[in-house]
This record gives C-alpha cells, sequence and structure tokens, in this order.
C-alpha cells in the first residue's frame, strides 16, 4: 500500500508542476535575486538550478562578495524558458541546450532593410547627383 500512495504522491507532483504554467510567473522588477527567490518564483529547487547552470551556457547569475548567486532579470527569463521547454514542450537538456543555442543565433541575425526591388526613376536621379557631388568634393581635395 505505500508504494501506491508513493506512486499517487508523485503523479500528483508532476500534475502539479505541470499546472504551473511558466506563463503564470510575475518577475518583480528588481536588478537581482538570490537563488532562494529564484527558486520560490519559477516553482523550482534550488538544487535544480544550481545544476541547469552547469548545463546551460546561458545561466551565469553572479557571485556577490559573500559567494551567493545573484540572477538578474534576464536569468529569470531564462530559467523560465529553460522550464518551459523541459517540463511543458518535452525537450531533453541537449535538445533544450540545442534549441537555445539555435535561438540565440536566430536573434544576432541581422534583418534586411526593406529596399525596393526595381531602382525607380526618382532613385536613379538621386543616385547620380550623389555621384556628382562626390566628384566634385574629390576634386577639391585633390587641389588641396
Amino acid at each position: 500500500m505505500p508504494a501506491t500512495s508513493q506512486t499517487l504522491m508523485s503523479s500528483r507532483n508532476k500534475a502539479a508542476a505541470k499546472s504551473a504554467k511558466t506563463t503564470d510567473v510575475v518577475i518583480p522588477d528588481k536588478l537581482y535575486f538570490r537563488i532562494g527567490e529564484v527558486a520560490q518564483l519559477c516553482h523550482l529547487p534550488a538544487y535544480v538550478l544550481r545544476f541547469w547552470e552547469t548545463e546551460f551556457p546561458q545561466l551565469k547569475p553572479v557571485k556577490g562578495s559573500t559567494g551567493q548567486r545573484m540572477y538578474r532579470h534576464k536569468d529569470v527569463e531564462n530559467v523560465l524558458r529553460i522550464k518551459k521547454l523541459l517540463y511543458e514542450e518535452g525537450f531533453t537538456i541537449a535538445g533544450a541546450r540545442q534549441h537555445l543555442r539555435a535561438e540565440n543565433k536566430g536573434d544576432k541575425k541581422q534583418v534586411p532593410l526593406p529596399f525596393p526591388e526595381r531602382i525607380t526613376p526618382d532613385l536613379k536621379q538621386i543616385r547620380q547627383g550623389l555621384r556628382e557631388i562626390l566628384a566634385m568634393l574629390s576634386a577639391r581635395q585633390k587641389r588641396a
């Protein structure tokens, strides 16, 4: 009988973890959070946060003069993102790490400027005018 109650308890804990969606978390407007505060905010044990620091390079809390981890707002957002990938979307740790790496590369990608595909006559005139100005300035520099 104890094994059954233990099984029931673990399934309840899993259900509770799944019901605590990461989108429901409101991060207070503070500069730094201690690991206990982050654990409470994200509904995770502190040892999980410490483990994730070893697995995810995106999690790098600074350590204060006392050696305690101090999470920034961005770190808390990363914890919530990792939690969502692992607990809600079903990623493995390696898969979540790869997904986050791909997301970060996508953020650094430059968005192309919205230039028209065809050059209109107005743009041709502007370009010609700029070339003439450039020629005048180049001629001035050579004389000086």
